[in-house]
């Protein structure tokens, strides 16, 4: 009897040193974004992220059947995205900043990697007008300097290691690791309409009407149809909360 309540107080401590050590790094890690303002808990560089994008770029390109063939094209994707970068806060960041078409004409996406590699697939880009191309590379822009994908790794870092500590300790890692979950659902859905309000702001700085964002929601709901996922079920906000957040930017920033 003895030793059974001693090992299950060793695993008390071992599972509280556990959690322990998850704040301290956690507490450590935290930084404020110079170009957001906002107060992260990031655990790599800028120059890991430029790495881990480069390195990642090509096999995402594979994943969609490549880059579409068209240069003209990709040459417009270029240009518009060349043309945020070039008349925003996104000029003065670390990034390096590339545009890829791809040529998946089935999936309507966008998205970026860490660092600045950001992806369009022809799918959604054959369905928007040039400025609502620029709406759609704004977002995407955004994810990359509000450093969104380095944030989503540290967080997911943080929360496995209470699991740990919670399943040592306790055997709660599951209900920790569901909470965790949850967090990190909500904090992705933050993630999107943070980059909503860059994107705007960048649209307008780029001389674009920033109200063909709005058409963009249209266009992701409509791709949605009726089968589309609860937004608490997913990290995307449904593109009707989109639009009234989009409205707000739109307002914030067309004064300036």
């Amino acid at each position: 009897m003895r030793i059974g309540r001693g090992s299950w107080r060793i695993r008390i401590l071992v599972g509280l040193a556990i959690v322990a050590f998850a704040f301290i790094r956690r507490c450590s890690n935290q930084e404020e974004n110079p170009y957001t303002g906002r107060t992260q808990n990031i655990d790599m560089t800028t120059e890991q992220e430029i790495a881990i994008g480069l390195q990642s770029a090509p096999e995402i390109a594979q994943q969609h059947g490549g880059l579409y063939p068209d240069e003209r094209l990709q040459t417009l994707v270029d240009n518009v995205g060349n043309k945020l970068v070039q008349n925003s806060v996104a000029q003065e960041t670390p990034y390096r900043y590339e545009f890829h078409l791809l040529a998946d004409d089935q999936t309507i996406n966008a998205f970026a990697l860490p660092g600045g590699q950001i992806f369009i697939t022809y799918a959604l880009f054959s369905q928007l007008n040039e400025a609502q191309l620029a709406g759609v590379l704004g977002h995407e822009i955004g994810h990359v300097i509000g450093r969104h994908s380095a944030e989503r790794i540290a967080e997911s870092s943080f929360w496995q290691t209470l699991a740990t500590g919670a399943s040592v300790g306790g055997d709660m890692g599951s209900v920790v690791a569901g909470i965790g979950q949850n967090t990190l659902l909500k904090n992705g859905r933050g993630d999107e309409l943070e980059s909503d309000e860059l994107g705007v702001l960048f649209m307008i700085e780029s001389g674009y009407d920033p109200n063909e964002m709005i058409e963009v929601m249209k266009v992701l709901k409509s791709a949605a149809g009726p089968n589309q996922v609860p937004e608490f079920q997913s990290t995307h906000p449904d593109p009707e909360n989109r639009i009234a957040k989009i409205q707000e930017a739109i307002e914030k920033y067309s004064g300036r």
